[in-house]
């Protein structure tokens, strides 16, 4: 079992890592890509670097962390569950860790699609650990193209009666094949009187269904947070002063928990979290003296 996992590598997953291997408590650091950092083309007002791209700063941090020891692992992260201790679930396998910072960056925004967020909360859902139970033997669909589209659509297999994915016209990015329904027309609407009914696609075409999981691109800090059952302000994860949660041994850090959408912000709460959490662990094995 890791003593600190870390989710993601941009300015904050960093950040909690080089400061947490200084403490003596060497983190795993799991990500999938550079995030919103690699969208800046230059950086010009990060302090001690006049000039340099977003893609440069994610990887010159990343050799930064190697450097000191820190293993730094590119895997996709489907979901965490927490028992007391955390298992971080991802393509390429489990991991189990005492405490987890999140820090992959800001809630995913939702789709723009006419009657989506009408919706939302009756019959269109972001979250299938928090509202599948609800499905029980009902017809639903997954909205998304990619890999946490799939693994959500296989949680909710054990649960729903049918599933099926609909893309909304994206091509179809799943690394591995799976046996769900596809439907990759573009969504002309969704609809219904005080529940969603049905989704129209611009084929003519109208699915009936229970309820719509949104699940494009990849899950982001928000969504691992309120699963684990993390206080949530708007899309943004709750902190205190210490990037603490409210879940023990949860942290936060970066553009997931609000504000100034900085490099320096990221780095800042980065720290707090790494150190807090190097705390969390010392104070946990030492039966909380």
């Amino acid at each position: 079992m890791e003593k600190i996992i870390i989710i993601g590598a941009g300015p904050a997953g960093i950040a909690a890592s080089l400061y947490a291997v200084r403490a003596g408590m060497t983190p795993l650091v799991l990500y999938k890509d550079e995030g919103s950092l690699k969208k800046a083309h230059l950086i010009d007002n990060y302090y001690g670097s006049p000039s340099v791209s977003g893609a440069e700063l994610h990887e010159e941090g990343i050799e930064q962390a190697r450097a000191l020891g820190v293993p730094v692992k590119k895997a996709e992260v489907m979901s965490i569950d927490w028992n007391g201790d955390f298992t971080v679930t991802t393509d390429n396998g489990a991991f189990e860790a005492e405490a987890v910072v999140l820090a992959s960056g800001a809630s995913r925004k939702a789709p723009a699609i006419e009657g989506l967020s009408e919706f939302e909360g009756s019959g269109v859902s972001y979250c299938v650990a928090c509202d599948g139970f609800f499905y029980r033997n009902k017809k639903v669909l997954v909205l998304g193209n990619e890999d946490f589209a799939a693994h959500e659509a296989g949680e909710l297999s054990y649960i729903a009666s049918d599933v099926t994915i609909i893309t909304n016209g994206k091509q179809n990015m799943f690394s591995k094949e799976n046996s769900f329904p596809i439907k990759n027309e573009k969504i002309k609407r969704i609809a219904g009187a005080d529940r969603v009914e049905y989704v129209e696609f611009t084929d003519g075409e109208k699915i009936y269904t229970d309820g719509i999981f949104i699940a494009e691109g990849t899950a982001g800090s928000t969504e691992f947070a309120r699963r684990m059952g993390a206080e949530i302000s708007g899309t943004n994860i709750k902190v205190d002063d210490g990037m603490r949660t409210n879940v023990p041994g949860l942290f936060a850090a970066g553009d997931c928990t609000g504000g100034l959408l900085q490099v320096s912000k990221a780095v800042y709460e980065g720290v707090v979290a790494g150190t807090s959490a190097v705390k969390y662990i010392r104070e946990k094995d030492e039966g909380g003296k």
